[in-house]
């Protein structure tokens, strides 16, 4: 039986992370050399993926490939055993250089098809924005692509120690990081975020923030702040972007969002207040939609908004109240 939150991509699979097994060096050699061991590989926050179309998958490779030679400052990282028994690791080769980008950092977030092939590669494998690729994987796909993402970026931007400032090392097969100065333990980040579905009767709550593309509007969303409950940043959020008042909130279920390193908190929320006063800074603007118009946004045919991108948590939220199931 799937629940419904298990419908949220990047997590909910019960894959087993092998926690026990993370500072155990003797464990560790052995799971690295198991046959069937395999790792995903990462450059530059993209994800390496092989197949066409209509069969797209992680690319899973052997751990003595010739690529791995660019992964030069780290051993890689236990993601745990899939359901088909494989271990399952991630390396990271962000340092390696592509001829065509001597001159300049290759950016994040390019889409499939835009990102450079390293030689060692065979033909259809390749590297993708997850986010471009998200929906195509299967659950457990999904959740070790974000599981690995979401470390690596958490590795990239806690290299020094946060107590005496000293460079830090990677440990318990990169589930921590250790200061050998002043033996400071750090563990993975992940930031609280509230993404609520607000609704007044047979209408519902968008926004769009500066700088997204043209057409795309969401649910509202917003950071946590230190003592504060879920229900109370959803209505400060709603309050702060749009000047509308929430009554009721009800959390519904969560989703992993490895871009960089959130859990995104879904809740649904009642308005008390009908009108809307956009903060400027927040957001570029605010509406409401009906259910009739939402429905014709999931069809392709709304002459403004297209449909949300299949796979987060604000398209789940949005077609579940839309079809009357949002538990």
């Amino acid at each position: 039986m799937m629940w419904q939150d298990q419908e949220v991509t990047f997590g909910g699979t019960g894959l087993d992370r092998l926690a026990q097994q993370r500072g155990d060096a003797a464990e560790l050699d052995a799971l690295m050399t198991e046959p069937g061991a395999r790792t995903l590989l990462y450059w530059r926050g993209n994800v390496l993926i092989e197949g066409g179309e209509a069969d797209r998958a992680l690319a899973r490779l052997p751990l003595d490939h010739p690529v791995l030679a660019e992964a030069l400052d780290a051993a890689p990282i236990l993601l745990g055993r899939s359901a088909d028994g494989a271990v399952i690791f991630a390396q990271d080769i962000s340092a390696w250089q592509p001829p065509e980008l001597e001159h300049r950092d290759a950016p994040l977030g390019w889409t499939v098809g835009g990102l450079p092939q390293h030689p060692a590669l065979a033909e259809g494998q390749g590297f993708s924005d997850l986010r471009a690729i998200m929906a195509d994987l299967t659950q457990e796909e999904a959740e070790l692509a974000a599981t690995a993402r979401g470390l690596f970026s958490w590795h990239q931007s806690h290299r020094f120690c946060a107590r005496c400032g000293q460079p830090s090392q990677i440990v318990e097969a990169g589930w921590q990081r250790r200061c050998p100065t002043c033996q400071a333990q750090h563990f993975p980040r992940t930031d609280p975020v509230v993404i609520m579905l607000i609704a007044r009767g047979e209408n519902v709550l968008l926004g769009r923030s500066h700088g997204w593309p043209e057409g795309m509007w969401s649910v509202p969303a917003g950071f946590v702040e230190p003592g504060e409950t879920i229900e109370a940043a959803v209505r400060r959020e709603v309050l702060e972007e749009t000047a509308v008042e929430v009554g009721e909130v009800r959390y519904v279920c969560c989703q992993p969002w490895p871009f960089p390193n959130s859990l995104m908190f879904g809740c649904r929320g009642t308005a008390l207040s009908e009108a809307i006063t956009v903060d400027p800074v927040e957001l570029e603007d605010a509406m409401w939609l009906s259910r009739e118009e939402l429905a014709t946004v999931f069809a392709g045919d709304h002459p403004m908004i297209r449909r949300p991108r299949r796979g987060a948590i604000a398209e789940f939220l949005l077609r579940n109240w839309l079809a009357d199931r949002l538990a």
